[in-house]
């Protein structure tokens, strides 16, 4: 039987990362345990893996700065952290970090093996839709995170990259607010909301050289990206 998934493990505390392998090899998914930073980064560089599961707390660093090296291997990897620690703080330099989620310890079997599953189907789903969009005189090419106009490229960030693919999927439709923190966030949260309001207004700036393209507010809803034909 094919696997579901390859997953890394970044764990330092063996006995869990034991218990975590049992758990998804047995719901069919190929796991790779690291028990710390540096052996996890190795890993990850010699194979294929569909999603990273990292703690905070390891060793010889921290799940934030193995997030950060991984991420620079490849950006469209997911990962979530697993930890024992409950601030704020955290969880949202996690989340600044991209983390799909943020999962503290002890924690639910059922509800974590939900996560994983929703994760790896979104990011199946998203490698299945278009990656290059034509917006009026922009190109944006969602695999190398560049928007085009004139031959000036300009290299956008991670969170503009996927804010704006959901713009152009839902081109001259509303795109809702609370449906996108949700994708791109894992969860929906007032704060996360006015985060992703502030890479609209980015991206509103990056598409101002072409006056036929606007992204325009639906109060308390969402927003629409339009681009008017002249023609």
């Amino acid at each position: 039987m094919s696997s579901k998934g390859n997953i890394l493990i970044v764990e330092d505390d063996l006995s869990l990362g034991y218990l975590l392998m049992e758990l998804l090899e047995s719901e069919g998914y190929s796991i790779k345990l690291a028990r710390n930073g540096q052996t996890g980064l190795e890993q990850f560089k010699k194979s294929p893996f569909d999603l990273c599961i990292l703690d905070v707390m390891l060793g010889d660093t921290d799940g934030f700065q193995v997030a950060k090296l991984i991420h620079l291997e490849n950006a469209y990897i997911p990962f979530l952290f697993l930890t024992a620690r409950v601030l704020k703080e955290d969880r949202l330099k996690g989340y600044a970090l991209g983390a799909e989620d943020y999962i503290t310890k002890p924690f639910d079997e059922e509800e974590l093996l939900c996560k994983i599953a929703v994760i790896l189907r979104r990011n199946q789903a998203a490698q299945e839709v278009p990656a290059q969009f034509c917006i009026g005189d922009y190109h944006f090419d969602y695999t190398k995170q560049e928007l085009v106009y004139q031959n000036q490229i300009e290299r956008i960030t991670e969170k503009e990259n996927e804010v704006l693919r959901l713009l152009c999927l839902h081109q001259n439709n509303i795109l809702r607010r609370d449906d996108a923190v949700e994708r791109i966030y894992g969860q929906k949260d007032y704060f996360l909301g006015r985060s992703f309001d502030v890479f609209i207004s980015r991206l509103r700036k990056m598409l101002r050289n072409d006056p036929r393209i606007s992204i325009e507010n639906v109060f308390k809803v969402g927003f629409i990206l339009k681009v008017r034909d002249d023609g």
